[in-house]
């Protein structure tokens, strides 16, 4: 009788999947944080490669921590923020939203 072993593909990609969907998860809460928060945030969507955001206190929001979660950018227009993210972000929102 032979067992699966590490090398089984099928079970290799769950592994790679649950291990993404955590990061994923890991990735928003960090997100929220650097946003000042879950009750700061009023809207969020994912928009291709940004998460577009209106929030209730644009003086709480921390580019620097929302940069080391992996934004590649943040645009701030007063109460509207844009968070540069990559192609995760509407996998992020739908987290995001889950939290609200």
């Amino acid at each position: 009788m032979r067992y699966r072993d590490e090398t089984d593909p099928q079970r290799a990609a769950r592994l790679h999947a649950n291990t993404r969907e955590k990061d994923m998860a890991t990735k928003a809460e960090k997100i929220v944080a650097g946003l000042g928060g879950i009750e700061n945030i009023d809207e969020i969507e994912g928009c291709i490669t940004r998460l577009r955001t209106e929030v209730h206190d644009a003086s709480k929001v921390d580019e620097a921590a929302l940069k080391a979660a992996g934004a590649h950018g943040v645009v701030k227009m007063g109460t509207a923020i844009q968070v540069v993210i990559g192609t995760d972000a509407d996998p992020i929102a739908a987290d995001i939203e889950d939290m609200m």
